[in-house]
C-alpha cells in the first residue's frame, strides 16, 4: 500500500506541475519573452538526449572514427542544416548508422 500512495502522490504532483501554467495562461496572455523562449526548448530536451548517447556510447567518451553513432549525428546534423527537412535528417543519420556498423561490427 504504501508503494501505491507513494506512485499516486507522484502522480498527482507531476499533473499538477503540468497543469498549473496551462491553468495560469489560460486566462491571462503569455508574454512575447517567454512565448520566444519556450520555442527552443524541444531543440535543449532533444540535444541533452542525443548528444550524450553519441559522445559517450558506452559510458565512455568514444571520439574516434569507430564511433558510428557520432559519424551518423554528424551527417544528421549536416543534412539538417543544408535541408531543414526532418524525415531527411532522420534518413541520413540512420542510415548512416546501419550502414556504418555494418561495415565496421
Amino acid at each position: 500500500m504504501p508503494l501505491f500512495l507513494t506512485i499516486l502522490f507522484m502522480g498527482v504532483v507531476t499533473y499538477s506541475i503540468r497543469l498549473g501554467p496551462i491553468l495560469f495562461f489560460s486566462q491571462r496572455e503569455m508574454p512575447d519573452w517567454l512565448r520566444r523562449m519556450l520555442r527552443y526548448v524541444p531543440t535543449a530536451v532533444l540535444t541533452a538526449i542525443i548528444v550524450p548517447e553519441m559522445l559517450f556510447p558506452g559510458g565512455e567518451l568514444a571520439l574516434s572514427w569507430m564511433n558510428m553513432r557520432l559519424a551518423a549525428g554528424a551527417a544528421a546534423a549536416f543534412v539538417a542544416w543544408r535541408t531543414h527537412n526532418v524525415l531527411w535528417t532522420i534518413a541520413v543519420g540512420m542510415a548512416v548508422l546501419w550502414v556504418g556498423s555494418w561495415l565496421v561490427g
